[in-house]
């Protein structure tokens, strides 16, 4: 059998940075590669809004008038709404990597499953957010509201100049409040302190609220993005048995092949690795002595030897043949 590496091995951030770079980058151009035509994006969009009307879940529009209402509010919402996601995923990322590298590969898989599969859900469903529907249903875009305070525009939180490097109408699922949701489970599990747990617990409730109060998503968006990062919990274990077999394959020897130190050959059969005979032989033997099939050697006779009787050699005369008989009748 041969072994594999420990799981737990500290992972090397020279092959942990190119991996995460392209799940981002697969991402981003995902983004940009299914954005729809607007038409279908703003009736799921209105759908959506209706359906939460029904089940008066329309958390949205309260949130909004406040935000908009009082600029204490509003203009801290927009800075975390534009660069916390950027900022605390990544350091989470870095703290994991460095100082719970036994968690790191699972949790790790974790986020960038979910990622994937968000990806699935904006190419599926393009929806249009809520401060881009008609200004008759009843919500005001804070960021543009707001813009000149920051390095946003009018397109979402993009920097100025740079709205046509961002999907507007990807707003199902909100990976804003996935990635917040992570970022909590992390900080509430691994983290020792009192602050670090509680943080853990306000930040997702935070930036449900945050996305909610700018108009970015609906509140079934943020239920979206929570039902994300469920799955991709539940796919991390299988992806990673998956990609350490993979791995096992292409770095360690076959399965069941053996080397010549694993196996005990013994009178030209060769048995398996751990199954050797005991060593019997007596010290000062010849190596190999006592086993079946090693070569006999002779041994010169000592005095102790005394006592085993002389076997005469055929054809040599004794005292109880018939040719020493014969003789001694002439």
């Amino acid at each position: 059998m041969y072994r594999t590496a420990p799981l737990g091995k500290r992972p090397r951030w020279w092959t942990e940075l190119p991996l995460i770079a392209v799940v981002y980058g697969l991402y981003t151009a995902g983004r940009l590669l299914v954005r729809g035509d607007v038409q279908s994006a703003v009736d799921h969009g209105l759908s959506i809004l209706d359906l939460e009307k029904t089940f008066r879940i329309n958390f949205e529009h309260p949130l909004n008038r406040l935000f908009t209402d009082h600029p204490l509010l509003g203009i801290p919402a927009d800075f975390a709404y534009a660069s916390l996601h950027y900022l605390l995923t990544p350091a989470l990322l870095v703290w994991l990597f460095r100082r719970r590298p036994e968690h790191y590969r699972k949790l790790r898989t974790w986020l960038l499953a979910s990622t994937l599969i968000g990806l699935i859900g904006f190419t599926l469903l393009p929806t249009c957010p809520p401060r881009l529907l008609d200004e008759g249903v009843g919500f005001i875009d804070t960021m543009r509201q707001y813009s000149e305070y920051g390095w946003w525009g009018g397109d979402a939180s993009a920097p100025r100049g740079l709205g046509g490097m961002t999907n507007q109408y990807a707003a199902m699922p909100s990976l804003h409040v996935g990635w917040a949701l992570w970022c909590g489970a992390v900080l509430w599990r691994h983290t020792r302190s009192g602050w670090g747990k509680a943080l853990g617990v306000l930040y997702p409730l935070l930036i449900t609220l945050v996305v909610m109060g700018t108009a970015n998503h609906y509140f079934l968006d943020a239920a979206a993005g929570a039902a994300v990062m469920g799955a991709g919990y539940l796919l991390a274990g299988p992806v990673l048995r998956l990609t350490d077999r993979f791995r096992s394959r292409f770095t360690h020897p076959v399965a069941g092949k053996t080397t010549e130190a694993d196996a005990a050959v013994s009178g030209g059969c060769e048995t398996s690795a751990g199954t050797a005979l005991p060593r019997t032989t007596a010290p000062g033997s010849p190596a190999g002595a006592g086993r079946p099939g090693a070569p006999e050697t002779l041994r010169e006779a000592d005095a102790s030897d005394h006592h085993i009787p002389r076997q005469q050699a055929r054809g040599e005369a004794g005292e109880g043949s018939p040719d020493s008989a014969a003789t001694a009748a002439r």
